[in-house]
């Protein structure tokens, strides 16, 4: 699926949701400025050409600016999901798990390479955004345990509304 179809069919499900109106280039400069990297090309088009957060997985991902859809992407940034400083510099809260497990995005990756963080343990997922977002769409998305290993054999899964077609590539473990 190319980023077009990508944005296409988020950009569907952000209407179904009734999700906020793009965020305006200024809101994403500013989130840059804070973060100290530019975003990957998709997440950038997702923010300003579909929805200011609320796309992606169950009730989406978070929003550029405050005010708009949850928590803001800047702020998660700052203050951070991780107390013990394990994430590195330009990895990204981008959708919260809740219980301190976050999915990640890279921001030194054009592509957006998707991390997981739980418990102060960080790891790359192996997959890019464009990958987590169709895993999201096709109902495969849960939760990449950075250990491997879900707690009690739990996988959280997000309850999700997909448009896109069947037998992607799941973005978890």
């Amino acid at each position: 699926m190319t980023d077009d179809e990508i944005i296409e069919a988020c950009r569907k499900l952000a209407r179904k949701r009734q999700a906020p109106p793009p965020a305006p280039p200024e809101a994403v400069a500013e989130a840059e400025r804070v973060i100290g990297f530019a975003f990957p090309t998709l997440l950038r088009r997702l923010y300003t050409e579909v929805s200011n957060g609320g796309f992606g997985p169950a009730d989406g991902v978070l929003s550029v600016d405050v005010g708009q859809w949850h928590e803001h992407i800047a702020e998660a940034y700052e203050y951070g999901p991780d107390p013990t400083g394990g994430v590195p510099a330009g990895v990204v809260p981008l959708y919260d798990w809740g219980c301190t497990m976050w999915s990640m995005i890279d921001f030194r990756d054009p592509d957006g390479a998707m991390w997981s963080s739980a418990d102060g343990d960080c790891r790359p997922q192996g997959v890019t955004l464009a990958q987590w977002l169709l895993a999201a769409m096709d109902g495969e998305l849960r939760f990449a345990w950075p250990n491997g290993e879900p707690p009690e054999n739990e996988w959280h899964r997000p309850e999700t509304a997909g448009d896109a077609s069947s037998g992607r590539a799941s973005a978890g473990n």
